[in-house]
C-alpha cells in the first residue's frame, strides 16, 4: 500500500489513526504529490477546492470546484491534484470507531460509500460553510479533553454524510420489504468479493443460481426481487460489476489478461476475452492499450 501523502488526507502517523481511530486536519499549502491508485486501511472525507483528477473503482472524476469527496477502504483510489495551492478539510476513521453494528451497516450501506455510489459531491458556498462548520467543531473537540469526544465526532461525521446524502440523493433502498431486504442481501453479497487482490483466490459467486444458494431462497424469488427493486435483473448487475473490476484491474495493475481473467473465475483466459468483449464492446488488450480511454 502506499503511503505518499495525499489530497486532503493524511497528516498522520498510521499507529496514531490505529490507536484512537481518528484523525483530522485542515488542509493549507502546496499541492501534495499525486496519490497512487490503491486502497487505504480507513475511510476518508474530504471537503476541498481545487483542480483534480480522482479515479475511484473504475471512474475517473475531473472536478474544478469545491466538493465533497468519500473514500471507502473496501474501493481502491488515486487522486491528481492540478492547483498549486490547496485549501479544505479532512477527517480520516476506522470501521471500529464508528461504534455499533447498526453504525457500521448504515456506513457501509450508504449510498455515498457504495462502489456503484457517486464519491464526489460538488457543493456550494452554503453547503460548504454550513461542512466547514462541523470540521472546525470537529477539531476543536478532537484537541479538547471531552471524556466523549468520540460521540460528538461520530456526530458530526453522520451529519455531513446526511447533508451530502441530502444534496445529491442517490438511487437507494427503499422502505424495507422482503423483495427489498433481499436485494439488500444480494448486493451486499455481491460488493463483498471485491476489490480482487490477488488471483490465486478467485471470484466464487459468478452467476445467478451461485447468489440464491447462498441466500437460501429460489433463483426465480431472488432475480424477481432484484429486478423489481433495482429495475435490472441479477445478471446484469454481476456483469457490470466483474467488468467494472475488471476495467480497474487492467488499468491500474500490470497483472497479465490471463491473470486478470483467474481472479474474476474465468476457467480460460479466452472466455474472459469474449465475456469482456461483449459487456464493453472493447477486447480487454485495446482498453488497457488505450488506458480505459474508449
Amino acid at each position: 500500500m502506499n503511503r505518499n501523502p495525499e489530497c486532503g488526507a493524511t497528516k498522520f502517523h498510521n499507529s496514531d489513526l490505529k490507536l484512537k481511530g481518528f484523525k483530522v486536519h485542515e488542509i493549507t499549502g502546496p499541492s501534495y504529490p499525486p496519490l497512487f491508485y490503491g486502497r487505504r486501511d480507513f475511510y476518508k472525507i474530504v471537503l476541498a477546492t481545487g483542480d483534480m483528477k480522482i479515479c475511484y473503482g473504475d471512474q475517473t472524476i475531473e472536478i474544478n470546484d469545491t466538493f465533497l469527496f468519500f473514500g471507502n477502504p473496501h474501493i481502491p483510489y488515486s487522486n491528481e491534484q492540478r492547483s498549486p495551492e490547496q485549501n479544505g478539510y479532512a477527517c480520516v476513521f476506522t470501521e471500529d470507531f464508528i461504534g455499533s453494528r447498526e453504525r457500521k451497516e448504515s456506513l457501509l450501506n450508504s449510498p455515498i460509500f457504495r462502489f456503484d455510489g457517486i464519491p464526489v459531491i460538488p457543493v456550494n458556498s452554503e453547503q460548504a460553510t454550513f461542512i466547514e462548520a462541523l470540521y472546525q467543531r470537529m477539531l476543536s473537540v478532537y484537541s479538547g479533553d471531552y471524556d466523549r469526544k468520540d460521540e460528538m465526532l461520530r456526530g458530526c461525521i453522520d451529519l455531513i454524510i446526511h447533508e451530502a446524502l441530502r444534496i445529491q440523493p442517490q438511487n437507494g433502498l427503499k422502505q424495507k420489504t422482503a423483495a427489498t431486504r433481499i436485494t439488500h442481501l444480494f448486493m451486499e453479497l455481491l460488493e463483498k468479493q471485491f476489490p480482487i487482490e490477488t488471483a490465486v483466490d478467485p471470484l466464487r459467486l459468478r452467476t445467478a443460481q451461485d447468489f440464491a444458494e447462498n441466500l437460501t431462497v429460489h433463483v426465480n424469488y431472488l432475480n424477481r426481487s432484484v429486478k423489481e427493486v433495482t429495475g435490472k435483473p441479477i445478471s446484469v448487475h454481476i456483469a457490470e460489476r466483474i467488468a467494472a473490476e475488471a476495467k480497474a484491474l487492467l488499468q491500474h495493475t500490470n497483472w497479465s489478461v490471463a491473470d486478470i481473467a483467474y481472479s474474476l473465475g474465468f476457467e480460460y483466459p479466452s472466455y474472459f476475452n469474449n465475456y469482456f468483449k461483449r459487456v464493453t464492446s472493447i477486447t480487454p488488450n485495446s482498453f488497457r492499450k488505450n488506458k480505459g480511454k474508449v
